[in-house]
């Protein structure tokens, strides 16, 4: 890989940036390592020291849903960018565009495909599950549940449900009588 005259850690917080400036979505801390990994540019502890220190700076914000944590840019990195992206040689834009391409759908799933919890005065958990498409809400969910461990099963199976129960919810709502 060919880098210009600057530091490996500024190179990676940079294509940590040029990666979301990219995406119309926030990404995950999973997904941005996942890339850097794939790639085989460095350890999995660099990239968190890179995006610990993109969260100090104010480059990024951080959202945290359940058990992923999202980032997002802020203006400075947007500043940031614009001025500094001809930093990085062609062949990394390569490699993230290509990664960004190839694992889009996925990537959009995962952000936009959420679910948590919480307790309610009386005891009860409420599941909150939702299925985003941009700024959209295809399908939103609050389902009352006694147990806390049911209110955590039902969030850890959205993921992988979310697509069958919207298409029901869709197939039998949409039926003429």
């Amino acid at each position: 890989k060919i880098y210009y005259d600057m530091d490996t850690k500024t190179l990676y917080k940079l294509m940590i940036l040029y990666m979301l400036n990219k995406v119309s979505f926030p990404l995950s801390n999973t997904q941005i390592t996942n890339f850097f990994l794939e790639k085989q540019y460095t350890t999995y502890f660099t990239i968190q020291e890179a995006i610990n220190s993109l969260l100090a700076d104010n480059f990024i914000r951080e959202m945290i849903h359940r058990n992923s944590t999202q980032y997002v840019l802020t203006d400075e990195a947007m500043e940031t960018i614009t001025f500094f992206s001809n930093k990085l040689s062609i062949e990394v834009k390569e490699d993230i565009n290509s990664y960004l391409v190839e694992h889009h759908y996925e990537l959009k799933k995962e952000i936009g495909t959420t679910s948590d919890y919480h307790r309610t005065t009386d005891g009860d958990y409420i599941v909150h599950c939702m299925v985003k498409e941009g700024n959209t809400n295809l399908i939103e969910l609050n389902i009352s549940v006694p147990l806390e461990h049911q209110a955590d099963v039902m969030c850890a199976n959205w993921k992988n449900s979310s697509a069958d129960i919207y298409e029901f919810v869709m197939k039998h709502l949409m039926q003429i009588k």
